[in-house]
């Protein structure tokens, strides 16, 4: 069943990340780069720094992709925000909280293997990530290295989270976005985080 949760409106806009791929990661010698000019590959040693209150934020989100499903990660987010994946659009935190409390249900294990901050700017923080994943039912881990931007409200809280695969940004139309937003409406009534969230 679809989540009863009010629905925010979507925050687009001036609060969606429009990262430059090329220009974030990519690496001046072309042969460390897939064929579309970046580099996912986090590289920890080259990580910016931040400060404490931003390396908060990466923190509960990595604990997030990693399975913890806690309320304590999950108020990193606004109440009105947006997660946006290949996979999934969602534009409240419940609904967001709706993916994260899938993952323990869905994968024997996950962990981030590295990340490297590669912007941080008053409204946005940008790393890349690896993350491992090993599904319930295979035997067998998949490491999948993606680009994580964050838009950040007044109150360090994150109101916009994009997960880049690849190079190429989201357009928000057709199919594919019909299928992310019905993804993002429904899984809450099988994951079922917790009401207040």
């Amino acid at each position: 069943m679809p989540s009863s949760a009010p629905s925010a409106p979507v925050p687009l806009g001036e609060h969606e990340p429009r990262p430059d791929p090329q220009g974030l990661t990519s690496n001046p010698d072309p042969s460390q780069n897939a064929p579309t000019d970046v580099d996912y590959t986090p590289h920890p040693e080259k990580s910016i720094k931040i400060p404490p209150e931003r390396e908060a934020i990466v923190k509960a989100i990595t604990n997030l992709y990693s399975g913890s499903a806690s309320k304590d990660d999950m108020e990193v987010y606004a109440e009105k925000s947006v997660y946006d994946d290949p996979w999934s659009f969602c534009d409240t935190r419940y609904k967001i909280a709706g993916q994260w409390y899938g993952i323990p249900k869905l994968f024997a294990s996950t962990r981030t293997l590295a990340t490297e901050i590669v912007s941080s700017t008053p409204t946005t923080l940008v790393w890349k990530q690896a993350q491992e994943y090993t599904p319930k039912l295979l035997h067998w881990s998949k490491t999948v290295n993606s680009l994580i931007t964050c838009t950040l409200d007044e109150e360090g809280k994150v109101v916009y989270h994009k997960d880049q695969w690849n190079h190429k940004d989201y357009s928000h139309e057709g199919l594919g976005k019909v299928l992310k937003t019905m993804n993002g409406d429904y899984l809450t009534g099988v994951t079922r985080p917790p009401k207040e969230l």
